[in-house]
């Protein structure tokens, strides 16, 4: 038994219709496997809470062979400005003041909260440095290009989960779980898990080097994105 569409060209629009929605579903799969790349960008840029943003940067100078990333929140700038040394610098970022300390170990705040201090981060002694601070939020499949720090990098994750590729292999990065790498280690950063991922990275780059380099010389295995 045959069903007719109609008269002339009416028999062929119901295949046309179905390849044009075969294709539309395509593109739909295609686009939603494509991974979301990220890069950092001026916070002067911003026009939305998602994505990587440098809030800051702050010249250094040479730095002690122990350096330490001191990450305190206070209740209000003013109280941070107060507290802050010359190695500090108060930042505001993911809805808190904080005071970000980079060099020795400074006291435990009197008015603030001590969140975490990361390192020693490895430095050379006879290297001038700065510092660049950036918030990053990125929604669960958001991945960094391809790219090399001129010093070693630092993240504190606050909520979510990152998953970081080097040529070592991964590192997690969650609330209480730290990273770092070295300088010039190309990597490949992807926000893991379910829940959006909010965190501050610290560069500490040579200050006669730009702080981030995009690689083509070396490609992840994809040990984030669950492939072997």
């Amino acid at each position: 038994m045959s069903v007719r569409m109609g008269h002339g060209l009416g028999c062929f629009r119901l295949p046309f219709v179905l390849v044009f929605l075969l294709s539309v579903f395509a593109g739909m799969v295609a686009n939603a496997q494509q991974p979301k790349l990220v890069s950092c960008k001026p916070v002067a840029e911003r026009i939305q809470p998602e994505g990587c943003w440098i809030v800051a940067n702050k010249p250094l100078g040479k730095l002690p062979v122990a350096v330490f990333w001191t990450l305190d929140v206070y209740p209000t700038r003013e109280s941070a400005e107060k507290a802050s040394t010359a190695s500090g610098m108060v930042v505001e970022s993911l809805g808190k003041v904080w005071l970000f300390t980079v060099g020795d170990k400074p006291a435990a705040p009197s008015q603030g909260t001590r969140i975490t201090q990361i390192g020693p981060l490895p430095v050379k002694a006879d290297e001038a440095y700065t510092a660049q601070f950036m918030e990053g939020i990125l929604e669960p499949g958001s991945v960094s290009r391809t790219h090399v720090h001129a010093g070693p990098e630092a993240f504190y994750t606050e909520a979510g989960e990152s998953c970081l590729e080097t040529p070592e292999g991964k590192q997690i990065g969650r609330k209480g779980m730290d990273v770092v790498v070295p300088e010039g280690v190309p990597m490949e950063l992807v926000a893991t898990g379910t829940e959006t991922r909010r965190g501050i990275i610290l560069v500490l780059h040579s200050s006669a080097k730009p702080a981030t380099t995009v690689v083509a010389d070396w490609k992840s295995k994809g040990l984030c994105l669950g492939s072997k």
